[in-house]
């Protein structure tokens, strides 16, 4: 967007709603680089996914190591001018397996130094409680004309 002002034009409860929205903006052939949609109330929520222990902690560094060194294994291997394709494939297969061993010891390492602080893992996300849509000025009773429309067409439920 630009740095003209914008109004809110709807007001959803999911993400999804929104993005219909924009959707549905943009089938209809407007602007839509003129809108944006806002999170409000943003809160971080940390979901716990089970126990962390050293086994654990092993596993995760080495799913950690492994890709990582199987994309730098198959670099190197393509810059073999011969035959790329085994090389690489060597490469990566050997990058895979260092990348997990080393991930393994760095995830037992790091495991053990926090001392028993932390024994649990988690998946972080940030949740906003509401979104909004908003347009540019120049557009924005446009916009809301149009999403009044889809309202009234499919029974969403958004305020305005």
């Amino acid at each position: 967007m630009n740095d003209q002002a914008t109004r809110p034009v709807a007001s959803y409860t999911t993400y999804a709603e929104a993005e219909r929205a924009v959707d549905y903006l943009s089938d209809l052939g407007f602007p839509v680089h003129k809108v944006a949609i806002v999170g409000h109330d943003v809160r971080l929520v940390e979901q716990v996914v089970g126990r962390m222990d050293y086994g654990r902690a092993a596993l995760h560094g080495a799913a950690a190591g492994a890709v990582p060194g199987a994309l730098i294994g198959w670099i190197f291997g393509l810059l073999d001018w011969l035959d790329p394709v085994v090389a690489g494939l060597l490469l990566a297969l050997y990058g895979l397996i260092f990348g997990a061993l080393i991930g393994a010891l760095l995830g037992l390492l790091m495991y053990a130094l926090q001392g028993g602080r932390r024994d649990f893992a988690s998946v972080s996300a940030m949740q906003p409680s509401r979104y909004e849509v908003v347009a540019e000025e120049d557009v924005a009773d446009e916009a809301a004309r149009l999403i009044a429309g889809l309202r009234g067409a499919r029974g969403h439920e958004a305020t305005t």
